[in-house]
């Protein structure tokens, strides 16, 4: 199994960002993914750090996909590719009502649906197709010239059935988050290996992600999160797959405890099927990403 850090771009300068991803790198870890907020561009300081960083994987998880058209972000993948020389992965999904109604002003409509049809446009532009897409949900229609540049892996946030059956069928694999070991295992495995054998498609990359906290107040550090995190545990993708766990909020989804504990429950994730753990650090990271690169 893989380790690598999971990075918010934003609430840190970006030069902060690009030393996170290399001491990711220094320290032994696979891979930096970061995820997108309401401050960097989490596709731009992926590539930025992938070009000043070598010799670790770049990637975003998630970048939203209803505020950018399929030629736009096809665009800024290949760019993004061909600054890392070519160890850029592009993290998509819909995110959220909250976020794309609530925020964005676009209608949430239809989301397995549209990201079906994001990815049925997106992946023929990332090979410099042509493309004339007409769909219920988006039009998308042209190709693009990137000399050089090669179609970058593509992974998609999936936590429900039918949004694992489109990232098996379509994309390369998922990223979770807020998914124990458990449910990696008899729920996100399962469910996007058998779309992707059903579609003739390679074996999906299962990209676990986990706030990891090594703590002799295990209780303390949950009460921080259900603080700062608490809201998310009402979106509703998010509120299935707690409800699938018998799980109140996201909080209760940290791995927590002294070295030994954390140790045993990330090796879970291995055990349970899942190619890649992206480690979110609660508390010192250097400390953190040291002890999960041991675990190699």
């Amino acid at each position: 199994m893989r380790i690598g850090l999971f990075a918010i771009a934003g609430a840190a300068p970006l030069d902060d960002l690009v030393a996170q991803v290399r001491l990711a790198r220094d320290t032994g870890l696979d891979s930096v993914f970061f995820g997108h907020t309401a401050s960097w561009d989490a596709l731009m300081t992926a590539a930025v750090a992938g070009r000043e960083v070598p010799g670790i994987e770049v990637g975003t998880a998630i970048v939203p996909t209803y505020p950018r058209h399929p030629l736009a972000l096809a665009s800024q993948a290949l760019t993004a590719q061909a600054m890392t020389g070519g160890r850029f992965t592009l993290g998509i999904g819909p995110s959220h009502p909250q976020v794309i109604e609530g925020l964005h002003g676009i209608a949430y409509e239809r989301p397995v649906r549209h990201v079906r049809e994001y990815l049925s446009a997106l992946r023929p532009l990332l090979r410099g197709e042509e493309v004339d897409h007409h769909g219920e949900t988006l039009t998308a229609v042209g190709t693009l010239d990137a000399p050089g540049a090669t179609p970058p892996p593509v992974i998609v946030s999936a936590l429900g059935p039918a949004m694992l059956r489109a990232a098996g069928e379509l994309a390369d694999g998922t990223v979770t988050t807020w998914v124990g070991a458990d449910t990696i295992a008899d729920h996100i495995v399962p469910s996007i290996t058998k779309a992707a054998e059903a579609a003739g498609r390679p074996a999906p990359r299962v990209l676990a992600g986990v706030i990891v906290a090594l703590t002799n107040d295990p209780d303390g550090v949950r009460r921080d999160l259900a603080d700062r995190f608490g809201p998310a545990s009402d979106f509703p993708a998010y509120r299935a797959v707690l409800d699938r766990q018998g799980l109140t909020g996201v909080h209760e989804t940290v791995i927590v405890g002294d070295e030994e504990t954390v140790a045993r429950h990330l090796r879970r994730f291995e055990d349970a099927g899942a190619t890649d753990l992206l480690i979110s650090p609660y508390g010192d990271p250097a400390r953190l990403l040291k002890f999960a690169a041991a675990l190699r």
